[in-house]
């Protein structure tokens, strides 16, 4: 009986065990879907945020993700090249809109900032903030360069907790199955 009672505390640690791991697993994919999958399927991109110009609404290192967008109007936090085809970015939201002679102007501060930007057009617009993730930049920046390495290291991790867990699900259900049958033959003898 002692070691029944033993089997039942082993296999619920293992079921919380489990659970907790399951819980975290899909906590990570989430993750991983809204800053890698979402941004994609929006034609846009995650970025993070290096400076505080829009505190308090967005803080250093915090991943924004913008995506282009048929309109943008005052109020609407956007990314945009401050000078066109120049790569640097930046993020604050638009105080101003005007036409002008290449079509929409736009005015951005920052959020934290005390004077306005210089106006941009349409063009150097790359998109509006959908939504932001606290502090997830942070680690985006201490990964750098070996995002891709992690991302191949996570999927290969990923596998072999399906194998594992397929494995010892098996090997568990064997066991009990034996033990059933040992039990029946103790009875029927």
């Amino acid at each position: 009986m002692k070691s029944t009672a033993q089997d039942t505390q082993h296999t619920q640690g293992r079921a919380i065990r489990s659970g907790a791991f399951a819980v975290v697993l899909l906590a990570v994919l989430a993750l991983a879907a809204a800053v890698a999958v979402v941004p994609r399927v929006l034609g846009g991109s995650a970025l993070t945020v290096l400076t505080g110009s829009m505190e308090p609404t967005y803080s250093p290192g915090d991943m924004v993700i913008s995506a282009p967008e048929d309109r943008y109007s005052i109020g609407d936090v956007i990314t945009f090249q401050p000078v066109s085809d120049d790569p640097t970015l930046i993020t604050h939201r638009i105080v101003a809109v005007s036409e002008g002679t290449d079509g929409a102007e736009y005015v951005t501060r920052g959020d934290a900032n005390g004077s306005d930007d210089d106006p941009i057009v349409a063009d150097q617009v790359m998109g509006s903030v959908r939504y932001s993730i606290p502090y997830l930049g942070h680690a985006a920046m201490l990964v750098g360069e070996h995002r891709s390495t992690l991302i191949i290291i996570a999927g290969a991790g990923l596998i072999g907790y399906g194998i594992f867990a397929t494995a010892s699900g098996a090997l568990a259900s064997g066991r009990a199955r034996g033990r059933h049958r040992l039990q029946t033959r103790r009875i029927t003898c």
